[in-house]
Order: structure tokens, then sequence, then C-alpha cells
């Protein structure tokens, strides 16, 4: 049964209104979801500011199922501040996050952790296309 009690909870952490943004457009395409997240860091905020948002978003969207958070690039402040909280296995964080890679996970969200991770990454990746290059040996074919 798929039930929003045996769904992983997601919180997109990220500069500026990124993560909204990708909701939003998610949306468009799945329909509305629950348990799901945007979180905006920007410099105005203190660190224990930013963290305690960030909690309170992670209690928000627990359901018991686990936690993925998804950040926009590695080494920047919304994964850091979501490593700072990585101490169990309920809880995954993924970085560079798409519209292919959350389309992705709001499939997944049934699924374990470990598994939702490595499909995302997945989708992240098969989702980077140069486009053009890919028309032109179509077309060199034919």
């Amino acid at each position: 049964m798929d039930t929003e009690a045996n769904k992983v909870g997601i919180v997109i952490l990220t500069h500026g209104n990124f993560g909204k943004a990708l909701i939003e457009a998610a949306e468009l395409i799945v329909g509305p979801q629950e348990n799901v997240l945007p979180l905006s860091v920007d410099g105005t905020k203190e660190i224990d500011v930013a963290v305690k948002e960030l909690k309170k978003n992670i209690s928000k969207v627990n359901t018991g199922a686990g936690i993925l958070i998804l950040t926009d690039m590695f080494g920047g402040t919304p994964t850091n501040l979501s490593l700072s909280l990585l101490k169990s296995d309920d809880m995954e964080v993924i970085t560079g996050v798409s519209l292919p890679m959350l389309l992705k996970a709001l499939q997944k969200r049934t699924e374990s952790l470990q598994v939702m991770a490595e499909e995302i990454s997945r989708a992240g990746v098969k989702g980077i296309v140069v486009a053009g290059e890919m028309l032109r040996k179509r077309t060199s074919k034919g």
C-alpha cells in the first residue's frame, strides 16, 4: 500500500529559491506532493538559525520512513549544513539536485534510502545531455 506513512520525506535545501522552483515544476508533472519541503539558504541568516530551520523542516516531513535531503552543490553551505545532521541510516544527502533527480526521488519514495540514492544519482547523470550533439548523431545516421 502506497500511503504517506511509508514514503520517505524530502527536504530540498538550496541557495536562493531553487528548491521551491524545483518542487513547483515537479508538481506540474506528477501532481501535488506531501512531505516535500524546500528550504532556502541565504547569506543573511546565522548558521545556527539555518540549522534550526532545517531541523524543523526535517521534522515536518518525517513519516518514519527516512529523510532524503537534496542539495544544489557539493561543498556549498546547503550541503555542509545537511552533512552536519547526517548521523543515522535513516537520512541521506544527495547533491547536484535537478528536476530529473527530484522526479525520480518522488517515484521511489517507498524504496530504501540506499536504493533511492542509487536511482536518483543515475537519473541525474542520465538527465545531462548535449542535445545538439545527440541530434547531429541521429541526422548523420539517416
